[in-house]
């Protein structure tokens, strides 16, 4: 065993210390990106479910109040009534596909019941300026039929965008239905909605793209990829303690030719 008595040297010593450390840290990494992995796979399966539902009549999912859950969330639903738009508003710093800034149209819209619905009509530019309030592409006259996905109240804590105060006549930071409704002073119904149709006329505002997938094989790869290096920690260990053991054997004869070799006059 004299041949292994080099692990014992400071070097070989926290060599050996850092990959005994390494070997549950990798293992617990991959656990982390399994459980990313099955939570973004539940997800991506919810946001299908929802978008390949049955279109409802808003009023059976929400109502002056409700908080839309994540099982409701981007299911089509259809309402019918007439555009408010003199009490528009648009929401800021909103980009589309393009990575444009610019702001979000959002129109009330009038339920027969007398009810309110918030419609997030789509993007348009900021046009080089985030303080006047846009000239803004005119929805349907009168009773309209829209269908879009409806969407969850946004707070700052589930998007981290900040609800800035003192901004400018009808510009918003965020789309929540209980500010509105003490904006406008009605029964407005629970989360909001992002059109889908009918389509604007000339393509503005710009309609909002259906919610992609998020990248669950990619948490997947990293999985696998973790516990392999987990893997390859004590065989690349093992591979430099034989690398370490011929070093040595391949020297012995050479230093003990030195030690034999006569010394010259």
């Amino acid at each position: 065993m004299h041949r292994y008595r080099f692990l014992l040297t400071r070097q070989w010593v926290i060599l050996t210390l850092v990959a005994i450390a390494l070997i549950p840290t990798m293992i617990r990494l991959g656990f982390w990106q399994q459980s990313r992995y099955e939570m973004r796979t539940a997800r991506n399966q919810l946001v299908s479910d929802a978008l390949h539902a049955k279109r409802v009549p808003v009023e059976k999912l929400t109502s002056p109040g409700h908080a839309v859950t994540r099982m409701e969330k981007y299911r089509t639903v259809t309402a019918t009534g007439t555009f408010d738009t003199a009490r528009e508003v648009v929401v800021r710093r909103r980009v589309n596909a393009d990575e444009e800034v610019g702001f979000h149209v959002l129109t009330p819209l009038v339920l027969t019941d007398g009810h309110v619905l918030l419609v997030n009509r789509g993007w348009i530019p900021a046009n080089g300026s985030q303080t006047a309030f846009p000239k803004i592409p005119a929805p349907p006259r009168g009773r309209t039929t829209v269908t879009g996905r409806l969407m969850v109240d946004e707070t700052t804590a589930a998007s981290g965008i900040k609800d800035l105060r003192g901004l400018p006549a009808r510009q918003i930071m965020l789309i929540n239905s209980e500010d509105e409704a003490r904006r406008l002073g009605a029964r407005v119904l629970g989360g909001y909605i992002e059109q889908t149709a009918p389509a604007p006329k000339g393509g503005s505002p710009e309609q909002i793209s259906d919610p992609g997938s998020e990248d669950a094989p990619l948490n997947y790869a990293y999985m696998i990829q973790w516990w392999l290096f987990a893997a390859g920690v004590p065989v690349g260990w093992w591979f430099l303690v034989r690398r370490e053991i011929r070093d040595r054997v391949e020297a012995t004869p050479e230093q003990q030719a030195t030690e034999t070799e006569p010394a010259t006059a």
